[in-house]
């Protein structure tokens, strides 16, 4: 692509029976990155993807896809799995997969044996003939999502991809993810689970309610929060508190508070000259979750599952 963008969507909106789903989204997908979207269900994540897609219009806005003002005229060279799972039970593993690659152009013969190729390299090769139906749940998801691959796209979309996988399945589905970027595909996938963003992803889009909260990389959602210290003490009062920050707060014996802006040696250099008795210290970088809490608010992370300081189990 001439400005190096697998997909760029500027002020999408779409609403449904007089209800915004979807308020302005502006999102640049670069080439070759894992890219996320994260927000909690009914943000707008689905609707956002199946209007880069061309699978529906927005109401207003602009969006290109691999160089395609009309999204479809792309399909053949994109892998779209959906949110809702969907196979023919009495075919194969192998048929199933080849099926897919079909209905992107891909020869049957061709398919067939990139599918049992698949299935054999992710430890699968007794299932290649095995009928959908006798596969459980997370198998016949793999399946799926082989069949999302097996005609070599340039761009994969994934919808809530790890829905329903179990750990196992969800590591194997990591490390398809990661070789495909590094074979050169562009890989977009939404979720509300923020740990595989974090591992995943380079860029990301955080939604909620419609909007996009952030987009950029995972690292400058990072920095928007300052790094933490935690210090331990041999006594929790003396002479020294007064150097501690104002909004330090002691818990389980551990003082927690921003890193100033003046860094930690001025801190620290106060607190041994007033007699602390440092036991430990360390300095944490906020992850994606303390990130996303702080973009998006509580209201949404709690629709996540996610864990908010300060709430009562």
């Amino acid at each position: 692509m001439p400005n190096g963008l697998a997909i760029e969507a500027r002020g999408l909106f779409k609403a449904f029976d007089g209800k915004t789903a979807v308020d302005g989204i502006d999102i640049r997908v670069p080439e070759g990155s894992i890219y996320g979207i994260l927000g909690p269900n009914g943000a707008g994540k689905t609707t956002t993807i199946r209007m880069l897609l061309g699978i529906i219009d927005p109401d207003r806005g602009e969006r290109t896809l691999l160089g395609h003002a009309n999204p479809l005229e792309a399909a053949k060279i994109v892998g779209y799995l959906p949110e809702e799972r969907g196979l023919y039970p009495a075919m194969t593993a192998r048929e199933s997969i080849a099926f897919m690659g079909a209905l992107r152009g891909l020869p049957l013969s061709v398919g067939r044996a990139r599918a049992a190729g698949l299935l054999k390299d992710n430890g699968l090769g007794d299932y290649v003939d095995k009928p959908v139906k006798t596969l459980s749940k997370g198998m016949a998801q793999t399946v799926q999502l082989f069949g999302t691959i097996v005609h070599q796209p340039k761009l994969i979309v994934l919808d809530e991809p790890f829905s329903g996988l179990d750990a196992i399945n969800q590591g194997r589905l990591e490390t398809l993810i990661r070789e495909e970027a590094a074979a050169g595909a562009t890989v977009i996938f939404s979720t509300h689970v923020i740990a595989h963003a974090e591992r995943l992803c380079e860029r990301i889009a955080i939604i909620a309610r419609g909007k996009v909260r952030f987009e950029g990389s995972v690292a400058d959602a990072r920095d928007r929060l300052r790094p933490q210290v935690r210090l331990t003490t041999r006594s929790d009062d003396g002479p020294w508190r007064s150097a501690l920050p104002a909004r330090a707060k002691l818990e389980d014996g551990v003082w927690s508070f921003e890193l100033p802006e003046g860094g930690i040696e001025p801190l620290l250099r106060a607190l041994l000259d007033s007699g602390a008795g440092i036991e430990d210290l360390s300095i944490e970088r906020p992850g994606l979750h303390d990130a996303f809490v702080a973009i998006a608010g509580g209201e949404a992370a709690r629709e996540m599952g996610q864990p908010i300081p300060g709430d009562v189990e």
